[in-house]
Order: C-alpha cells, then sequence, then structure tokens
C-alpha cells in the first residue's frame, strides 16, 4: 500500500521518470577510463578506478573524484546506485556491490577500501576472512518442482469440491439453527435459543479443525511434498480449516495456547501468544514456559520453496522472548531467556544461543534488552487470573455476542418470506418490484446505520474505557485493566474506517476523534496512508509535517508472560515513515527523520534526529537526496493552499464513490440473500449454499469491475510527480478502490492467479500464492512456477519528500519469494531467484539468474556464506 511523503510539493504535470540532472558538468564524448581523483596507490586504487568508471558511466558525466559524495555531490538516489550495484556485480574483475554497501560506504575511495579485501583472485590476493561460527544446516536442497498442467487442475478440482462440500454442510447447520431460534416462544425463549445454538456454531468450528488435522494428517512431521499434489490437498484443507478458526479472536489469551495444544503443538506454562497468524504444522512448534511472542509474528513451521511445501521445527526456550513483526523461517530456534528483537528474523538453519538477544534480518548478536517489563504476581494468583478472564471471555461471547448476531439474523430473516410472497401463484418473487426495494431500502438502512453506529461507539465507548485504564504502570495479566485495554485496542482498530479516511486529508480528523495527539499537524492531504493501527490511541502523538506509509503499527503496549505496561508512542516532526515499521514506545528517533521500509526502529543509543535509517539492524542514510527535492517548489503559500484544496475536492469524490460501491456490494448480497431465503422453501438448505457460491463469485466480478473502473480499465503507466499532481489523486483513488482484500480467500489454490489476471497482474502459469499481495497490479509481471508465500509484497511505487515514483516490476520463471518479503518498484529478478524470508529488495535491483538474496536490504549470498556472529559497526 502507499507510502507518504516526507513533506509537500507540486507539479503542473506528471513527467517521465527520468534522473534530475548531475551537478556535474554532462559528459559529451566518448571518454577513457580515469581513475578517480584522489585515489591512492594498492589494490584499493584498482577498485576504485574501475568502480568509478562504471559509476561515470550510470550518472553520465566524465569524472568521478573519488572523494565525492554520491548523494550530495553526485546526486544520486538510491535507483541511480541500484543500477550502478547492477553494472559492477556483471564485471568479472569488480567485487559484488551491495545497496547496504554503498549507503555505508557513499564515496568511491572509501567503497573501493571496504571492497578491496573480496576482488577476485584476478585483481590480487584477498586477507583472510574473519574466523566465524559454522551456519547451521539449511534444509537439504532440493531441485524445483515443476507440477503439470494437468496436476495443477486436477488440485483445484479438488479444491473446489471440498468448498462446495463445506458450504452445503455449513448451509444445512446454519439453516436449521435459525429456524430453531426463529421458532421461539417470547423473547427470553429466542435469547436462551440462540446461546444454545451460539455455542454449538462456536464449538463446532473450533472442533473441525482439530477433527480434520488429527484425521487427515495425524502429526506433522519434517518434509517436503510437491505444491498441487494430492498431499498438498489434504495439507491445504487441513491448513484452510486451522487458519479460518474462530480462536484466533482469541489471542493474548490462555484459551489460545490451549487450542493450540489441541493441534499437537508442545506449549508450556504462562505462555503469551499475540500473534493472530496461527501456527499450521502444530506438532512442530515448541514454546518453553513463560515466553512471548508478540503480535504479528509469523511461525507457522512451513514454507513454500521452489514448488515445495517444506515444514520444520521452531522451538522457542523458556522465558523466550519475539519481538513485534518477527519472522521465524522453518528449522529455527530460541535457547532459554533469549530474545529477537521487532522487525527481525530467523533464516532457516539459525539458532538463538539461551540468554543471548540478536536483531536484524537474518538476525545477528545485539546487546539490545527487548524485555522492557518484568513479570508480576505469583503462580497460584496467575492462574486464578486466567480462569477468570477466560470464562470472561467465553461468557461475553457465547451469552452476548453470538446471541445478538444469531437471534438478530433470525428475526431478521423470519419475516422475509412473506415481504417477498408473490403476488398471485405461479409468479417468481425475482419479478416482483416489492423484492428488489425490499433489499435496496433494507441493505441502505443497514449500511448507513451500522457504519453511524460504528463510527459513535469508536469515539465514546473506548474514552469512557479508557479512564480505568492507567499508563505507564505495570498491571498483571489478565485481570481488569488487560480486559479494558484490550477492548479499546479492538474497538479502535477498524479497518473500513482507516480505508475510508485515509490517504486524504480526513484521516487526521478521524484519528483525532480517536484521541491520536496530532495538535501540531501540518495538513498535506496525505499525513497517513489507508493502514494504521495502534495499541491505544490516547497514547501517541505525532509531530508536525510528519507523513506515515502503509503498515504502520504503533507499539503503546510492552508484554512479559504475566504483566503489560501502556505507554506513549511519540513520533517526531518533519518526518517520513515508510511501509510495514513496527514503531515501538521507546523508539530513540527524533525530528526529521526519514524511517525507510521494512526499518527496525532503534530503541537503545542516542536519539537519531537529521538522518535517514535504513535496514534491520538499522544503518544511516541520506536524509533526502537531490531527486526528492525537485517538486518543493510550492511547499507553503497561496500555491499549497490552491492544490491541497483541489486534492481534498478530489479525495473528497473518491470517498464518496468507495462507499457507494461498498454499499452496492452490500445491495448485491442483500439481494442474494432475499433470494436464498425465498427459495429456501423449495430448495432448502441447498438454497442457502447456492448464495454463498454466488456472494463470492458476485464480490470478486463487482470489486475487479471497481478497481479497473478507478484505473480508467487500462494499464498503469509508471508515474514521477508530485502528490499534488492529479495523476497521483487518481492513483490515490486506484488505492481506495483496491483496499478490500478479497483475494487471500483464494490463497493457496489455482484460483488466486484466476483472481490476479482478472485484476490485470500479468501473472504466468502453476504459479503457487499463499498470500502475496500487490498493491499495483498492472505493473507487476509474475513468470511460469513461481512460489509465492504469506505476507510477501511486491510493491511497485513509493513517496518521499512530496515526489511519487511508480515503476514496474518483473519476476522470471521458477522464483520464490520468502514469508514476509518486500519488493519494491523498478525491480527485476530473473529465472530461478530465491528472495529469502522477510527480505526487503529495494528498488531498482537487478537479481541475476538463480542468484540466492537475503537480508534487509537483500544482498546476494553464496552457498559459504555465514550468518553474521557480531554487530557491524555501523549498526545504529
Amino acid at each position: 500500500m502507499p507510502e507518504k511523503p516526507t513533506g509537500a510539493g507540486a507539479a503542473a504535470r506528471p513527467v517521465p521518470a527520468a534522473l534530475p540532472e548531475p551537478r556535474t558538468a554532462p559528459r559529451t564524448e566518448p571518454r577513457p577510463a580515469p581513475g578517480p581523483e584522489g585515489a591512492s596507490g594498492g589494490p584499493a586504487a584498482e577498485t576504485a578506478r574501475l568502480l568509478a568508471q562504471v559509476l561515470a558511466d550510470v550518472v553520465g558525466i566524465e569524472r568521478v573524484s573519488g572523494d565525492s559524495d554520491f548523494f550530495t555531490d553526485l546526486g544520486a538516489d538510491s535507483m541511480v546506485m541500484a543500477r550502478f550495484c547492477a553494472r559492477a556485480r556483471k564485471r568479472a574483475d569488480l567485487p559484488p556491490v551491495s545497496m547496504k554497501d554503498v549507503y555505508r560506504h557513499p564515496t568511491v575511495n572509501s567503497l573501493a577500501t571496504a571492497l578491496a579485501g573480496t576482488v577476485p583472485a584476478a585483481s590480487g590476493p584477498a586477507p583472510a576472512p574473519t574466523p566465524m561460527p559454522a551456519p547451521a544446516p539449511e534444509p537439504a536442497a532440493t531441485t524445483p518442482a515443476r507440477a503439470g498442467t494437468a496436476q495443477y487442475l486436477l488440485c483445484g478440482t479438488l479444491q473446489l469440491l471440498l468448498f462446495l462440500a463445506y458450504s452445503y454442510l455449513a448451509a444445512v447447520a446454519t439453516v436449521q439453527g435459525f429456524e430453531w431460534v426463529a421458532a421461539g416462544q417470547g423473547v427470553l425463549d429466542v435469547y436462551l435459543r440462540s446461546v444454545l445454538v451460539g455455542s454449538a456454531g462456536f464449538v463446532g468450528l473450533c472442533m473441525v479443525p482439530i477433527a480434520a488435522k488429527w484425521t487427515l494428517i495425524g502429526r506433522f512431521t519434517p518434509r517436503d511434498f510437491p505444491v498441487w499434489s494430492l498431499t498438498y490437498v489434504r495439507w491445504w484443507l487441513v491448513k484452510t480449516l486451522i487458519r479460518t478458526s474462530p480462536v484466533r479472536l482469541f489471542t493474548g489469551s490462555p484459551l489460545y495456547a490451549a487450542y493450540l495444544r489441541a493441534l499437537g503443538a508442545t506449549i508450556g506454562r504462562d505462555v503469551a501468544i499475540f500473534s493472530t497468524h496461527l501456527p499450521v504444522c502444530t506438532d512442530l512448534l515448541t514454546i518453553g514456559d513463560g515466553a512471548v511472542i508478540r503480535k504479528d509474528v509469523l511461525f507457522s513451521c512451513y514454507r513454500a520453496h521452489a514448488g515445495l511445501i517444506q515444514t520444520g521445527p521452531v522451538t522457542l526456550g523458556d522465558n523466550a522472548f519475539v519481538g513485534e513483526q518477527a519472522v521465524l523461517d522453518i528449522n529455527t530456534s530460541l535457547g532459554a531467556q533469549a530474545q529477537l528483537g521487532h522487525a527481525s528474523s530467523l533464516h532457516a538453519g539459525q539458532s538463538v544461543p539461551a540468554g543471548e538477544s540478536w536483531h536484524g534480518s537474518p538476525a545477528e548478536p545485539s546487546g539490545t534488552d527487548f524485555r522492557t517489563v518484568g513479570t508480576v504476581g505469583g503462580a497460584d494468583r496467575s492462574g486464578t487470573r486466567k480462569v477468570c478472564y477466560t470464562v470472561g471471555q467465553l461468557l461475553a461471547l457465547l451469552m452476548v455476542y453470538l446471541p445478538l448476531a444469531t437471534g438478530g439474523v433470525a428475526v431478521l430473516l423470519d419475516p422475509l418470506p412473506r415481504l417477498d410472497a408473490p403476488p398471485r401463484v405461479g409468479t417468481s418473487p425475482f419479478t416482483s418490484g416489492t423484492f428488489y426495494l425490499t433489499a435496496l431500502a433494507a441493505s441502505l438502512v443497514l449500511f448507513l446505520a451500522a457504519g453511524f453506529v460504528a463510527l459513535l461507539i469508536q469515539g465514546v465507548v473506548p474514552r469512557l474505557l479508557n479512564l480505568a485504564v492507567e499508563p505507564d504502570t505495570v498491571h498483571p495479566l489478565y485481570g481488569v485493566q488487560y480486559g479494558l485495554h484490550r477492548a479499546i485496542r479492538v474497538l479502535t482498530n477498524r479497518k473500513f474506517f482507516t480505508a475510508l479516511f485515509g490517504d486524504s486529508s480526513a484521516i487526521v480528523h478521524y484519528l483525532r476523534y480517536l484521541g491520536y495527539d496530532l495538535s501540531r499537524v501540518t495538513q498535506t492531504g496525505s499525513n497517513f496512508g489507508s493502514s494504521v493501527k495502534h495499541d491505544s490511541p490516547f497514547l501517541t502523538s505525532v509531530g508536525s509535517r510528519t507523513m506515515v506509509a502503509d503498515g504502520l503499527s504503533l507499539i503503546n503496549a510492552e508484554y512479559s508472560s504475566t504483566s503489560f505496561r501502556l505507554s506513549r508512542v511519540s513520533v517526531g516532526a518533519h518526518s517520513f515513515l515508510g511501509n510495514r515499521i513496527a514503531y515501538p514506545a521507546q523508539a530513540r528517533t527524533g525530528d526529521n527523520c526519514l524511517l525507510a521500509t521494512k526499518v527496525m526502529v532503534p530503541v537503545d543509543g542516542e536519539v537519531r534526529e537529521d538522518v535517514g535509517l535504513l535496514g534491520s539492524p538499522p544503518f544511516v542514510i541520506p536524509r533526502t537526496v537531490l531527486r526528492d527535492t525537485r517538486f518543493q517548489d510550492v511547499e507553503s503559500g497561496d500555491e499549497l493552499r490552491r492544490r491541497l484544496a483541489a486534492k481534498n475536492r478530489h479525495n473528497a469524490v473518491t470517498a464518496g464513490l468507495y462507499l457507494t460501491a461498498r454499499w452496492v456490494h452490500f445491495f448485491l448480497v442483500a439481494l442474494v440473500a432475499l433470494g436464498a431465503n425465498a427459495l429456501y422453501p423449495s430448495l432448502g438448505a441447498s438454497a442457502f449454499a447456492l448464495a454463498g457460491v454466488v456472494t463470492l463469485l458476485i464480490s470478486v466480478v463487482h470489486f475487479a469491475l471497481v478497481e479497473r473502473a478507478a484505473a480508467g480499465f487500462r494499464a498503469q503507466e509508471p508515474l514521477y510527480c508530485s502528490i499534488y499532481d492529479p495523476s497521483f489523486w487518481r492513483h490515490e483513488r486506484f488505492w481506495k478502490a483496491a483496499s478490500v482484500d478479497y483475494t487471500q480467500l483464494f490463497n493457496g489454490t489455482p484460483f488466486k492467479n484466476v483472481v490476479w489476471r482478472l485484476l490485470g497482474v500479468r501473472i504466468g502459469k502453476r504459479v503457487f500464492d499463499d498470500g502475496c499481495f500487490f498493491p499495483e497490479r498492472t505493473l507487476v509481471t509474475v513468470g511460469d512456477d513461481c512460489t509465492l508465500n504469506a505476507g510477501t509484497v511486491v510493491q511497485c511505487h513509493s513517496q518521499e519528500d512530496g515526489a511519487f515514483k511508480s515503476d514496474r516490476t518483473a519476476i522470471g520463471d521458477g522464483c520464490t519469494l520468502g514469508v514476509g518479503a518486500f519488493v519494491h518498484y523498478g525491480v527485476t529478478l530473473a529465472d530461478g531467484v530465491q528472495l529469502a524470508c522477510d527480505s526487503f529488495l529495494m528498488k531498482g535491483e537487478q537479481v541475476p539468474q538463480g542468484a540466492r538474496w537475503a537480508g534487509n536490504p537483500a544482498r546476494q549470498q553464496h552457498e559459504d556464506t555465514p550468518p553474521p556472529a557480531t554487530p557491524p559497526a555501523h549498526a545504529v
């Protein structure tokens, strides 16, 4: 989803994505390959000469000084330097260069000195490498599996049949339950029947995955098997049932750990799990006593790799700690008292020794203590709280929420056959105007009323609950304050409203309404994207002229296995926060900071100001570059006010279209429900089973048409323009239309590729997609037989300092994108590339055929590359 700029800017019209003119004189005639000015003798001098030659060709100048800064002196940006790195990697007489090397050593001489030790043998002997511990073994190497088209189609057919069978059984159970509730006499009788039906439905949905897992799989073991095979179909069915279990609503509850035990996981006492990403291969999950897994952690105990599903163990020792947005690949472990920081990952084969703290992607040793709150309470009191809290959760669900839903639907449906009765014998209800008027009126009233009531509840109820929640105080888990905190978090994080108000001036007013401290925010029309979440809106403040991309997670809550504390999160002024950032309360960043996409925000050391931070672990990059300042000529004054007013008008129309599209969809669903209700006397439960399938098909077609209409029914083109240009506003309108992520319903099936093609993605044959996301569908090309894991993103845009940039990204045949990987715009992956989990492949990178890349930012890996043993000197 969209990144937001750091400042305002404008352009009269979009311009081609060309580079700004360099600050030095352009080259006018062919030239020899001179050495850089200021280069010294020795191996580094030859490396510097060759690097300068490549850089001069990329930038288009006569001579590059050895001491000229790539960004401040030469006017280059990350896209230019990505091209430089790609060209340097093609030279046999140069060592491989990565974007991380460029940022760490931003002159030719310093880069050459750093790389001199890795120059190929033809250029001189390299010094012996520093001894490092041997890496833990990766899973056995495998030849990429290639399923045939017949096997691919057979798998899809079986998945469709299983879906239809499950839909029919669910429809039969649901209809019988609603009929029994509707037959009740009086309010009390209806309520009691609703409690019984809701309880039976909840228990059934929880028990079906357990029964299916033990019946179809038994115990999960470490193994590989091809996607689209019959073994995969069984595994997919169990995975889908587990992932759709309502128990995921009970994250942060003892009931969650108990459910995982029932699925076969080995989980100790006092374990606190806050991630909603349910592990699938639960027999391979071992969690020791007192361990803590924070929210948005991916630890599924499987991965898709080169056309195979690979399962492997994930082990956490006693009192282990895993931070927000971490990724645990298969065959990984943390020892007792070990820690893994936020925005970090363990790649396959990595193990954190007992008592050590690691961070980064892939993780490396760190001196940071990520545990910010201690344990409280004795075992007996903790056990009592657990029981009381769990019983309270179940009572609230079974005695309040489910009866209201069950009884409400039954009461609404009961009179509908009479409303839809045909005016005379032999007349179909579908030819009656009353039928359609009923659906139109009911859908409009319910849609508007539900939105208004939900918005009212968001502004009133959490404020009342917050009066009893004390910040900066350690409270026991599963107590009253914990329950109130969790209720506030659920009530104030509603994706519908952030999608409606995001990417416009309205988002500032909405977040203030929730409780954010935005009193010093300067309105830019793009202060926040359409995806931002928090633990407490009442303890969140953002400085003036700061802009935030999508996927921001503001971490107000700190947890141990027995306690929690709420603290204020303060984001500095004049800053830019990229995509997918976990921003903790202990963040050591101040004003005027650029926090790049997927950066690990530092929580110790000095406060960083007037700098950019990139990577995990983070390192310093330029706050801004010449190219990103091209549209700053209207950052203030009358021109800014005029363009902002025009943007607000355009965004208001976009919001209206968003609501209209959502209501039309709701109307169509209501129409289908009324039709099923009218056909029930003749077709029975099959009418509602059919209605479920039709509703899914209508949703796919409707939102595909909405998206394509928002893009003008044509493919998007690369852009380079100001955020106050109408071309950018139209792109924002497309984001709004694409904010309904129904595509996840088709994960792991051939139908996902059909949906992507319907949305404009150029996608090849037999692609396995377990949960990838493409914000700009028509700018992405995916080759045949690719493997896309859960949580991966291919994003074809960015915005910095008021400049919006988008470009195409191409993924070759047989590529694998690991769990949680992020691929930026202007990227080309040749055939057979492997990108490890949680990697960030930066804009403009060109990855050669068969290469293995990993890290944040990603760089090429070699088979003998060991994991880092000590924190690098540049880490901040």
